[in-house]
């Protein structure tokens, strides 16, 4: 882990939780900056749930270390309250409160909450200040639930699966909702089993799979994990020498595909020596699609799964 330890406002060392027979989280450990927003990946039953809820002091572990803001979330939890923000997962209001209500009463909890006013023109919310919970959208009930996380002013907020079942569009607008958070100097830590939005959204992952962290680093680090290798998907204009291309040095393979497009694996340079090569020679690479390892190719080499597949429920 690149954090320095002076810097960091979380720090969990071999937490584990088991439920019986069950094993929820074995070994996980990891460190946040203050500042920095933190995706904690994994697929739904991989243990990110109970990991964070157990850095918040909701769940007791049964093995570990953890401190937050210098203090144990099991020991000191009054303590943190004013200091941590929880948007959690399974979260729910009253079907006739108002958001207004919500906020007010929530804010009500605090000896220094945020004004509820500026809270809900901050999150796009003040056309909604007298709609009841219930008629709210997806993603209106989420901003909402951001802004009870944020009413008590806390230093660091958790949020847990934020854009689960949104649309699209709602989706990118909460995202919005999340860098202007962090915007407001509060440090973030998302959990999320969404490669796109851990890659827009978070300065460093930490991919958990059965309980265990198998990769941590910023995006691209985890990424390229999995290899380097980029693929070059073109039609070419004219016929191209197979061998010549395969004789390039970045090049791994080249090969025709039976759709009659041409297929080129490599690293390094690869996409500017094949695309010299081919001008040299004459081709024009239509269609062309470069791909290069994701985040997402990371998770699912690393957990054996595709990210948005249908899975057991989290614990």
């Amino acid at each position: 882990m690149t954090t320095h330890d002076d810097d960091a406002v979380i720090r969990v060392e071999h937490l584990s939780k088991r439920y019986g027979s069950t094993v929820a989280v074995a070994d996980v450990s990891l460190t946040v900056a203050r500042g920095e927003i933190v995706g904690v990946l994994g697929r739904n039953g991989a243990g990110k749930t109970t990991t964070v809820e157990m850095i918040a002091g909701l769940r007791e572990r049964d093995g570990g270390a953890v401190t937050v803001l210098g203090l144990d979330p099991q020991r000191d939890g009054g303590a943190l309250r004013d200091r941590v923000g929880l948007q959690l997962q399974e979260s729910a209001l009253p079907a006739r409160i108002t958001v207004r209500e919500a906020v007010e009463e929530y804010a009500g909890f605090y000896d220094d909450p945020a004004d509820p006013d500026r809270l809900l023109h901050d999150l796009g919310l003040v056309d909604k200040a007298g709609t009841r919970y219930a008629a709210l959208s997806g993603g209106q009930k989420q901003r909402l639930s951001i802004a009870l996380a944020l009413v008590g002013n806390p230093e660091i907020a958790i949020l847990d699966e934020l854009t689960t079942g949104l649309d699209p569009q709602a989706r990118r607008d909460t995202w919005d909702v999340v860098e202007g958070v962090r915007a407001r100097g509060v440090t973030v830590v998302l959990v999320t089993h969404f490669m796109e939005e851990a890659e827009r959204l978070c300065d460093r992952v930490v991919l958990i799979d059965a309980g265990r962290v198998v990769a941590e680093g910023t995006p691209a680090e985890v990424a390229a994990r999995v290899g380097a290798e980029q693929t070059l998907v073109f039609r070419p204009s004219a016929p191209v020498d197979l061998a010549a291309l395969a004789a390039l040095g970045p090049v791994a393979t080249a090969q025709a595909r039976p759709d009659g497009a041409v297929e080129v694996r490599g690293t390094g340079n690869v996409v500017q020596d094949v695309m010299v090569a081919l001008a040299a020679a004459g081709v024009r690479p239509d269609d062309l699609h470069v791909h290069r390892s994701t985040l997402e190719d990371a998770f699912v080499r690393l957990t054996g799964a595709d990210a948005d597949a249908p899975l057991p429920v989290e614990v």
